[in-house]
């Protein structure tokens, strides 16, 4: 057996060490600088002949414009006086802006200055490859009102709307006034909620299948038809959406499972909603968004807040509450900024 002094380690060691330093100097690998963020085109690619031109058109509102951001372009609208208060309209998961099209010259007559504008991955809206997450649609409506110059306003939100709504209030409370709506709210919906379809069709290996080549030419031969846009534009622009827009049915897909429809519950119960008021509206035959959720949603308001909020449950309603009952919506919302009692 032989045995090693430690003068001896300490010389294989010095002798051993400095090329083992030299050669890791010489290796290490220096990160890249990150790729750019790959953005998908918006409807505003599609030639003039696209039938979303006919039913959802760039200019659907008046006082749209652009914003380039980080992520991408974003496409928006202000209507109403200048002088009026301000107003903010987020729209939910499939559906782009134009889900507003009964309520937003409504308020915009009745003096309100209106922001809408189409979430990133819908409508006129750039779609980055990225996962769509509650930052990204907050950060998204930030940037937004600062190109705006908007210092503040009411935040109202429609089904994922709400969910973003709800995230946005608790990440920049100073950008919200003392008012925030919540219409057929997502936020806290269970895994249970999501259709099994929805999830197979959301999960990354058929998101792959379905953007390819052949499956995207076949949803665009379906969508030739002219059957549908007129009876239901709505459901038609999702169509036209999913055939045509590469980026679309990955924004949705990542939304279900990254996005603000659930996991909202510390959003609803933060500081950011202490001293506002906050109104919910829900339908009880909603079999999107669970009517369940609603009083969830108001017991989980800060104190304060939860005794100056309300919920209206609408009887007998669904989901599209913005364009099934237009009215009661829009009259809810000016007694609610108005400070009056709604009507339920």
């Amino acid at each position: 057996m032989v045995s090693s002094s430690p003068f001896q380690c300490l010389t294989l060691s010095l002798l051993i060490i400095p090329p083992l330093l030299l050669t890791t100097y010489f290796l290490a690998a220096f990160p890249n600088p990150p790729e750019p963020t790959f953005l998908h085109t918006s409807l505003a690619s599609l030639p003039a002949t696209s039938k979303s031109w006919s039913i959802y058109p760039e200019n659907y509102y008046p006082g749209g414009g652009y914003a380039t951001f980080p992520y991408g372009r974003v496409r928006y609208w202000v209507m109403g006086p200048e002088t009026g208060e301000k107003v903010v309209l987020i729209h939910g998961l499939s559906i782009p802006a134009i889900i507003w099209k009964e309520i937003a010259p409504k308020l915009a007559s009745r003096g309100y200055r209106v922001l809408l504008y189409d979430l990133y991955g819908r409508g006129y809206s750039d779609a980055p490859q990225m996962t769509y997450d509650p930052n990204l649609y907050t950060i998204q409506l930030a940037l937004l009102m600062q190109h705006l110059r908007w210092d503040k306003a009411a935040i109202v939100g429609v089904s994922m709307g709400g969910g973003i709504a709800a995230a946005f209030t608790a990440q920049f409370p100073h950008l919200v006034n003392d008012k925030v709506v919540l219409i057929a709210s997502a936020g806290l919906m269970e895994t249970s909620d999501i259709s099994r379809t929805a999830k197979f069709m959301s999960s990354p290996l058929i998101q792959t299948l379905a953007s390819s080549t052949p499956v995207r030419k076949y949803l665009q031969r379906l969508t030739n038809s002219t059957r549908g846009a007129e009876s239901n534009p709505l459901t038609e622009i999702v169509r036209l959406q999913s055939a045509h827009l590469p980026g679309y049915n990955a924004a949705l897909s990542s939304s279900l499972r990254d996005g603000p429809i659930r996991g909202q519950a510390a959003a609803f119960s933060s500081d950011g909603f202490k001293g506002r008021r906050v109104l919910l509206i829900h339908g009880t035959e909603d079999v999107t968004v669970n009517p369940k959720y609603a009083p969830l949603i108001l017991s989980m308001l800060p104190s304060d807040t939860r005794a100056r909020s309300k919920l209206i449950s609408v009887d007998g309603a669904g989901h599209d509450l913005t364009v099934s009952h237009c009215t009661l919506v829009a009259d809810s919302l000016t007694a609610f900024f108005e400070g009056k009692e709604t009507k339920t």
